[in-house]
């Protein structure tokens, strides 16, 4: 059996030695070959020095390096897309994944499961804000996505094979990796943990991505927002319905026409923004089906350390083609200048 690790990796500098040590004190421990593929997304610390250097010590480790930053999502679909494993873990490059769940996971999946979820039991180290607005998430996204998401369950998971290859044919632009694994509807463990604290660094997701990965996970999988538009709509119509009865027969009854002229201003406001509030969310809507047409890659491979040049990603993944051995050795020295003064370079 062949585990595939999966780790997406944004400015982990400062983590990555203890994720490394963790890992093969726990892998040297289980009776299976294994891969430990990191996704580098775009990384402007020191993470790519000390992915090469782990990657150049073990021919296990291996490196995928987007060109840019193409967020967290897009970085778990490339690592699924590229793990050659029987059983593939996605987990995280700051030890809030704990490595020693990993024996437990891997024999639930040899009892039959092709998932199997960490759920979190628990949260150290975290403001009482970020487990508030962690569990309003779960229970917004239950409600607005799919009641089959787990509460508390991350991307820290174990796929069998089958289900990675079910989770390949999803290429859509605006990802929502756990929805999907709800939607495939597998069979599914769930391992319960204390998560611990950020070994090191700065989390990746303040509120504000937070809140915008919440939406994208709502509209990517629900029409909800368009709904309750709608439902705003009707009902703010009906209210305009009985105010102009009580305009006609403040009018024709009890004969006053210069009253109400500030209740007509805070309903006209009132109307103007629920009207520009749906406009916009057809717009948004709009706009991800104009990004789905386009049909852009969802990810862009500019460099790969001990993966073999003939692997390619699925449709909408693109891996650029290795430089010859003596281009990259040139590039891999002092940088060039050149004068541009002196004429075109023939």
């Amino acid at each position: 059996m062949l585990l595939s690790l999966v780790i997406p990796v944004y400015d982990e500098e400062a983590a990555l030695p203890r994720l490394l040590d963790a890992l093969r004190e726990v892998l040297g421990g289980m009776a299976c070959d294994h891969e430990i593929l990191f996704v580098d997304d775009g990384s402007r610390d020191g993470t790519a020095r000390l992915l090469a250097g782990a990657a150049a010590a073990d021919p296990r480790v291996k490196v995928l390096s987007f060109s840019r930053n193409f967020g967290h999502q897009a970085a778990i679909t490339a690592g699924l897309d590229f793990a050659a494993g029987d059983a593939v873990v996605v987990m995280d490059a700051d030890l809030q994944d704990p490595p020693g769940l990993l024996p437990e996971m891997v024999a639930l999946y040899e009892g039959g499961f092709d998932v199997v979820s960490a759920r979190r039991v628990g949260r150290d180290g975290e403001s009482r804000f970020k487990r508030g607005s962690a569990s309003l998430f779960y229970f917004l996204m239950r409600r607005a996505v799919d009641e089959r998401l787990r509460p508390q369950v991350g991307d820290f998971r174990l796929f069998s094979r089958a289900a990675v290859l079910a989770l390949r044919g999803f290429r859509e632009q605006h990802r929502f990796v756990r929805g999907l694994v709800a939607w495939l509807g597998l069979k599914e463990a769930i391992v319960p943990f204390r998560r611990p604290a950020r070994v090191a660094g700065s989390t990746k997701y303040p509120a504000w991505k937070m809140a915008r990965f919440a939406w994208t996970a709502i509209s990517s999988f629900s029409a909800l927002p368009l709904k309750l538009s709608l439902g705003a709509g009707l009902l703010l119509t009906t209210l305009g319905i009985g105010y102009s009865a009580y305009v006609l027969y403040e009018t024709l009854v009890l004969k006053t026409t210069v009253r109400g002229w500030s209740s007509l201003a805070c309903l006209q406001v009132l109307f103007s923004g629920a009207t520009l509030t749906a406009v916009g969310l057809l717009g948004d809507y709009v706009a991800r089906i104009y990004e789905e047409i386009k049909g852009r890659p969802l990810y862009l491979v500019a460099e790969a350390r001990n993966l073999p040049p003939a692997a390619a990603p699925p449709p909408r993944g693109v891996r650029l083609a290795a430089r010859p051995a003596a281009a990259a050795a040139r590039l891999a020295g002092e940088p060039m200048e050149l004068d541009l003064a002196a004429g075109p370079i023939r």
